[in-house]
Order: C-alpha cells, then sequence, then structure tokens
C-alpha cells in the first residue's frame, strides 16, 4: 500500500522513498492520462508514450524537492494533502527530463540512467523494422520531438495541477524564466565547448561558471525554490533569500556533477566514466586542469579532450592530468564553499522551520552525493 500523501513531506529526509514515489506516481499517471489523446493520433505514438514513461521513472527528483521545500519554506507544512503542490513540483521533473533528452542529442550520448538514450531507441526501433532513411537520423529526431513534447506536458502539469488560477499567475513568470534560462545555458555550453583551450584562466572560469549558473544552478536550485515560495505567496523577500541559497548551492550541485562525470562510478551514474570528456565538456574542472598542468597535460588535453574515440587508458591519462594539475582538489574546495555560502543564506532568511530544516537537508544532498 502507498503512504498517505501527509507522510510525504519529511523536514528531515526531504528526498524519502515516500517523496520520491509519490512524485513518480504523479508522472505516471499524468502520462497514462495522455495515452486517449496519443491514440487517436496513431499507434505509432505508443512507442513515445512508453518512452516517456521509463524515462520518468527513475532519477533523484532534486527539482521538485526544492520546490516543495520553497513552498514549506513560505507557508509552513500544508494542513492538507500536498495532491495539488506535488503535481505542481512534479512538472519540473517533465522539463528536467525533456532537457536530458535533448542533452543526449548534442552530446552523441549513448547510455541514460543506466539504459539506451532515447535517440539510441528510436534508432533501434528504425533499424529493427523496414522504415526508409537513415536510423541515426530517425532516431536523433525522435529524441527532439520526445524532449519538446515533454516540455509542453510540464507546462500543462503545472497548469492543470489544481492550485488556485490567482496563484499559478503569480507563479507562472518564474516558470517561464526558468525555462528561458535553461535553454539558452544549453545554447552557451555548445558555444564554450567549441571553443579551444586558451591560457586565460580568469576567463575561462568565468565562462565556465556562466554556463553553470544558468544551465544548471538557476534552473536546478534557485528557481524551483522560487516557484514553490511563489505558490504559497511568498514575499520579495523571501525570493531574494532563497535566490541567495540557491546559487551556491546549484553550482556546488553542478560542479558535483562534473566531478562525478569524470571519477564517478557508472553503476552509481548510469553514465559511462569519462563520457564528459570524450564529450569535450568545458566544465571548471577542466579549466583549472588546464591552466594549472605541465606543458605535457595541457597538450594532452588539447588533443584529447573531447575525442569521441577516447578509450579507458585516454580516460585514465586525462584523470591522471586533472588530479596532479590540483583541479579536482580546488573543485572540492569550490563544493565546499558553495555548500556554506547556502546555509549561511538559510540562516539569515526569514523563512519557516520546516522549510529551513527540509532546505538545509536537500542542501546537504545536493553536495554529498555519489550519483
Amino acid at each position: 500500500m502507498s503512504p498517505p500523501e501527509s507522510a510525504v513531506l519529511q523536514p528531515e529526509d526531504p528526498l524519502s522513498a515516500a517523496f520520491t514515489d509519490a512524485v513518480g506516481r504523479v508522472l505516471a499517471t499524468f502520462v497514462d492520462e495522455q495515452a486517449p489523446a496519443l491514440a487517436a493520433m496513431g499507434p505509432e505514438l505508443g512507442a513515445v508514450q512508453t518512452m516517456a514513461t521509463q524515462l520518468l521513472a527513475g532519477g533523484k527528483r532534486l527539482r521538485p524537492a526544492f520546490c516543495v521545500w520553497g513552498f514549506v519554506a513560505a507557508d509552513g507544512l500544508p494542513a492538507d494533502e500536498p495532491t495539488a503542490l506535488l503535481r505542481a513540483a512534479a512538472s519540473l521533473d517533465l522539463l528536467h527530463v525533456s532537457a536530458l533528452v535533448h542533452d543526449d542529442v548534442m552530446d552523441a550520448s549513448d547510455v541514460r540512467r543506466g539504459q539506451p538514450a532515447a535517440h539510441r531507441q528510436f534508432e533501434a526501433q528504425h533499424a529493427g523494422s523496414a522504415r526508409l532513411g537513415d536510423a541515426a537520423a530517425f532516431g536523433r529526431a525522435g529524441a527532439i520531438l520526445l524532449g519538446d513534447l515533454l516540455v509542453m506536458w510540464s507546462v500543462q502539469l503545472l497548469q492543470q495541477c489544481g492550485l488556485e488560477p490567482a496563484v499559478l499567475a503569480a507563479a507562472t513568470p518564474i516558470a517561464e524564466t526558468m525555462r528561458t534560462e535553461v535553454t539558452c545555458g544549453q545554447y552557451l555550453d555548445i558555444v564554450a565547448q567549441a571553443q579551444p583551450l586558451g591560457e586565460d584562466v580568469g576567463r575561462a572560469l568565468d565562462e565556465a561558471e556562466r554556463v553553470v549558473e544558468y544551465k544548471s544552478a538557476r534552473y536546478t536550485v534557485s528557481r524551483p525554490c522560487q516557484l514553490g515560495a511563489a505558490l504559497a505567496g511568498g514575499d520579495d523577500r523571501l525570493q531574494t533569500a532563497l535566490a541567495a541559497y540557491g546559487s551556491p548551492l546549484g553550482r556546488a550541485f553542478q560542479f558535483r556533477d562534473d566531478e562525478l562525470g569524470v571519477f564517478g562510478d557508472a553503476a552509481l551514474t548510469g553514465k559511462p566514466v569519462g563520457d564528459d570528456l570524450r564529450e569535450g565538456k568545458r566544465t571548471v574542472l577542466v579549466a583549472h586542469a588546464y591552466a594549472h598542468a605541465s606543458p605535457a597535460g595541457q597538450s594532452l588535453l588539447r588533443t584529447r579532450l573531447g575525442d569521441p574515440d577516447l578509450d579507458p587508458s585516454g580516460v585514465a591519462d586525462l584523470q591522471q592530468v586533472i588530479v596532479e594539475s590540483g583541479a579536482r582538489d580546488a573543485v572540492e574546495a569550490m563544493i565546499e564553499q558553495g555548500y556554506e555560502r547556502s546555509l549561511a543564506a538559510l540562516a539569515a532568511a526569514d523563512l519557516t522551520d520546516p522549510g529551513r530544516q527540509g532546505l538545509t537537508a536537500l542542501a546537504e544532498a545536493a553536495v554529498r552525493r555519489t550519483f
């Protein structure tokens, strides 16, 4: 039996199984509700629904959690079952998975969450049928359209979450800004990857951090928190406090993601070790490494970073350059600094006690993780 909705919000454990399961049920139900409309257009769309369901079944549920606890920070724990709030929060995972699907196409990634990426699944479906044309091109096109559909469903679920129209009207501008920021942040990311590695470490770090702020920090922490607070009627002062909490924490979250992309355990991260190196990601980790590596290390980074055929030995060589340059330690220090800044912002903010407790626990979860 599923736990009652009222047991879902636990300040000491904001990412409890009860919470993540509740978000998963909201998403599964929502996608199931779209089945008649898809079926009316043709049986081919069954594959789209199946893939959406599959992709939405996993994940950390961090963005929905930050939304919920932004709400609690403004208004305390809901007295009634938070069904409408959970639906609003779950809409953020539809947006998140859309970004993952598109990101995998742009990076030509093969794996996501331990299974073939969406474009690889569409490609395999094409190759296994009597369809004409290039299977890889079909796979990319199918994934792009799936990602687009998930964005539209994200808007739909938020607007149909069950909260009052006036409440949604106050929160909608934040959701709209978040969608714009993450999309433009993705564009900044591909521009950065197209630039050669240079000697100007200050500029490289500034560019890498700008990508992190818009592609990840605001979209992962700041805007979800602010969206939740707006749904609860939070004032401008609280919105400012949540931004002060969210930006350093969101950056620390992404720095941890970058570190795991190079050194993480594939069994936990769901992606092959070194994929970020094969994709040529211009992360803060890479910027630090290039700035402080030996001439031989810099040469290796210039020639091997972004090589799609980088084998395990090549990954190990680049890992060694990153470690010996001091970049891994430097990024660990940046993660800790961001974490401490986020906690300091919470300490100074005027918010509810359960909201403070939940957001503190989420900060811990965001940076002390292995996946």
